[in-house]
């Protein structure tokens, strides 16, 4: 799977953008058709503390899948995300 990282406003560390590609590519155990994954994260400017946003589009042949979350940190958010397009690929199985 070809995955694409896109960090808006910030430099992503390396360490960040492995731990994200890692996560995405687990998701090709649940569907081996998903050819192509967009994540672009960024920080909005919220006071709250929660202001680290991720944004995942799975590109699967008929489908697109995203999902969204905002989250403390991006790890969390990416898991958050993770999670849900996990269970947007078992509803169209």
């Amino acid at each position: 799977m070809n995955t694409r990282i896109q960090s808006i406003g910030f430099k992503a560390k390396e360490e960040l953008t492995e731990f994200v590609t890692k996560k995405v590519n687990d998701l090709a155990r649940f569907n081996e058709s998903i050819f192509t994954s967009e994540v672009i994260l960024k920080l909005d400017n919220n006071e709250t503390g929660e202001n680290k946003i991720c944004e995942i589009r799975l590109m699967i042949p008929g489908n697109d899948l995203f999902a969204i979350r905002q989250c403390s940190t991006f790890e969390e958010a990416t898991k958050q995300v993770v999670e849900a397009l996990q269970k947007q690929i078992e509803k169209i199985k």
